[in-house]
């Protein structure tokens, strides 16, 4: 295939080859990066009951209600609330109840005074209290059973990532278990005759390998499981010999030995398994993607080490999101202005490494004079690739650009 795929084709072309994993229930505890495969629904109203929001005193609104500082009210304390305790203590006119954040509220109260409204505040409260501010309105510092969530309320929904935060969400709802995509298996083999491992000091015609340590990190960084780092010459026969050591593997991706040189040992052993292609992009224009007969997927990108990046996020890591189920396969993208000017591949699309600035809301070229897809060092320095369409020949000072935002 010689034509130009876009980079939309590719990728539909990959994405329609992904069917999502099996589900397994696992503990909360080892759910970390997970992806949710059905809802959390909460076992519980949140609150369970109506609790102070404050540290203060529990009372009738009626009581309180025109106090302030020339005219504050007295109230006897009959009872101590600390958080976690399941007491209801009853209190009448003129009485109050000190209540801590958390503390279910009395029955016979409907406000909360904080104790910065007191006059005696913590200290000296247990006998009595005097009011010097009254709250806004009954109700006021209560937070009402099921206000954040009722039994039932759907949490989470299938498809989301369990970070920190969802994590969080699912305990405060009474959920210990979730369902969640089993994690795809990914074999990462970096390809080239003149690769010495990190640490070898190249010789004549040789260098480091640099792109299975970012591939694997980029499987790690996508929640997928590494499960085989390799590496193959400009021998053809390793190729299979590799696969039958990733034949656990869900994904293979090979790096290098995609393109149409006279040593290009992927394309050599798969070219009739799957499909080599060109796309319209910069970095990355030849790429490599199909099924083996067993359902592997397997992925064939370019060796320079910025085409690897850009090849991974554009193709690699939405097949391996897609996998988890996720709902969000793609990194944000963020429209900023361009503060340098630089040149752009005619007819391809452009994925810059890029400095990306927050708070002015510019971008401009990671490197100083292009990045080039043999830099590595302009990915070190990268935090975010710029975006450019292949109909755009050049980026001028001021020019809107879109910028996908990487970690």
């Amino acid at each position: 295939m010689s034509e130009l795929l876009t980079v939309e084709e590719h990728r539909a072309r990959i994405l329609a080859a992904v069917r999502p994993l099996p589900v397994e229930t696992v503990r909360l505890a080892d759910a970390a990066g997970r992806t949710l495969a059905s809802d959390v629904r909460a076992r519980h109203d949140l609150p369970g009951d109506d609790n102070s929001s404050m540290d203060g005193f529990a009372v009738r609104f009626a009581d309180v209600e025109g106090a302030d500082a020339e005219n504050p009210v007295s109230l006897r304390v009959i009872a101590d609330l600390p958080a976690g305790s399941a007491d209801d203590p009853g209190f009448g006119p003129g009485e109050a109840v000190r209540i801590m954040t958390g503390a279910p509220v009395p029955t016979g109260a409907d406000a909360i005074v904080p104790f910065e409204d007191t006059a005696g505040g913590l200290a000296d409260s247990l006998g009595s209290v005097e009011v010097l501010r009254a709250p806004t309105a009954a109700g006021a510092f209560i937070r009402r059973r099921g206000g954040d969530v009722r039994t039932g309320d759907i949490v989470l929904s299938a498809g989301e990532r369990l970070g920190p935060y969802a994590l969080a969400a699912a305990a405060a709802a009474g959920v210990d278990r979730v369902e969640v995509r089993r994690r795809p298996r990914v074999a990462v083999v970096s390809t080239g005759s003149e690769l010495v491992p990190p640490g070898a000091a190249p010789g004549r015609g040789q260098t480091p390998d640099s792109n299975a340590t970012l591939l694997a990190s980029l499987v790690a960084d996508a929640d997928a499981e590494v499960v085989l780092v390799a590496h193959a010459s400009d021998d053809a026969g390793e190729i299979d010999a590799v696969l039958t050591r990733a034949a656990e593997a869900d994904v293979v991706v090979f790096t290098g030995g995609v393109s149409a040189g006279a040593y290009e040992p992927v394309r050599q052993a798969l070219s009739d398994r799957i499909a080599f292609v060109k796309v319209a992009m910069q970095p990355g224009k030849p790429q490599a993607f199909g099924v083996l007969d067993d359902g592997r997927l397997v992925f064939g990108l370019p060796g320079n080490p910025v085409s690897v990046a850009v090849s991974f996020e554009v193709f690699v890591r939405p097949a391996l999101l897609a996998l988890q189920g996720r709902g969000v396969i793609d990194r944000r993208v963020a429209r900023v202005t361009a503060s340098e000017a630089w040149k752009t591949p005619p007819g391809r699309r452009q994925y810059l490494p890029a400095a990306f600035d927050l708070i002015a809301g510019t971008v401009r070229p990671a490197t100083a004079g292009g990045s080039g897809s043999h830099l590595a060092a302009s990915l070190a320095r990268a935090e975010a690739f710029a975006i450019v369409p292949a109909e755009v020949a050049s980026v001028a000072v001021g020019d809107a650009v879109d910028v996908m935002l990487i970690p």
